[in-house]
């Protein structure tokens, strides 16, 4: 058995404010936290400045705040981190582990969008940074609710990303690096995130770092089984009503919910949510809501 301490996190980007799919997965980890006695981090994905909505990390915090979910310790922001991102990159390139890439989408549209050699068709200003994937990179991992997962990272994706053509840091390269100088040991997300899971044990391999235990938590879809965050049902959460939202979202995590019941604020609701915490609960499949899924009465 591991004797390193449980270190979790919740990660969101800042596209817009927290929805009842956000607090699925920022519950469900802080549970998960708390039940092993382990710390849980907060962390602010924002490193794609095009998708940023100005004001939105804020928001999300004050939501967190305002349903009791606070980090053990600092929050921390990708866009503060360039020099991490960099030299990760530049141990890789020395490495020969990544190499520079003028190929755009178009260049690779024949080979379905896969990278395994450059077939630029011109130069460019800057050119992207991949990660070099050999023949047989067969990635395995055992997620904590879906069992073996495998995937051929170089079959099915190829040289991925880094570093983008146009100079901001790739998802797989900053969550990586990020997770690995935090040392966060247990990564509990969406299953919306499954697929990037064995890139990103690929590249914490070549990077010399450990790999976390992963668990995906089940989707939030709408009724025409869309993920809720792309869907119009995808309502904010209400920072003025936080008992309604944790109780739909304790719920949701397939927990009694008498166990939370007679709670009458946000500190009783997570205690008495922390105390009857079930694991074995978590169902394992996505959630489809109704057509109109109002929150339960304050």
């Amino acid at each position: 058995m591991s004797m390193t301490p449980y270190c979790g996190r919740f990660a969101p980007s800042p596209t817009g404010p927290l929805h009842p799919g956000s607090l699925l997965a920022a519950l469900g980890s802080w549970l998960l936290a708390r039940h092993a006695g382990g710390r849980w981090l907060l962390r602010i994905e924002d490193i794609d400045p095009p998708r940023t909505v100005p004001g939105a990390a804020e928001q999300q915090l004050a939501a967190l705040a305002a349903l009791g979910l606070a980090g053990d310790g600092p929050v921390v922001r990708q866009s503060q981190r360039e020099a991490l991102y960099q030299a990760a990159v530049d141990r890789l390139l020395a490495q020969g582990k990544a190499f520079a890439c003028a190929c755009s989408r178009r260049d690779l549209a024949d080979q379905h969008g896969i990278h395994h050699r450059c077939v630029a068709r011109s130069t460019r200003s800057q050119a992207a940074i991949r990660l070099r994937v050999a023949p047989g990179s067969v990635v395995g991992f055992d997620d904590g609710l879906r069992g073996r997962i495998e995937q051929d990272v170089h079959a099915q994706l190829g040289d991925f990303v880094l570093r983008r053509a146009d100079g901001y840091w790739a998802y797989q390269l900053a969550v990586v690096v990020d997770d690995g100088a935090q040392g966060v040991t247990e990564v509990v997300r969406g299953a919306d995130l499954l697929d990037s899971t064995p890139r990103q044990i690929l590249l914490q391999r070549a990077l010399g770092l450990p790999t976390p235990a992963y668990l995906h938590l089940p989707l939030l879809l709408d009724a025409h089984g869309r993920k809720l965050s792309k869907s119009d049902a995808a309502a904010p959460l209400d920072p003025a009503r936080p008992l309604p939202a944790l109780r739909q979202a304790w719920a949701q995590l397939g927990q009694d919910p008498q166990l939370i019941a007679a709670a009458t604020d946000v500190p009783a609701t997570l205690a008495a949510a922390q105390a009857g915490f079930d694991p074995a609960r978590l169902p394992r499949t996505d959630l489809r809501l109704p057509a109109c899924a109002p929150l339960p009465p304050r």
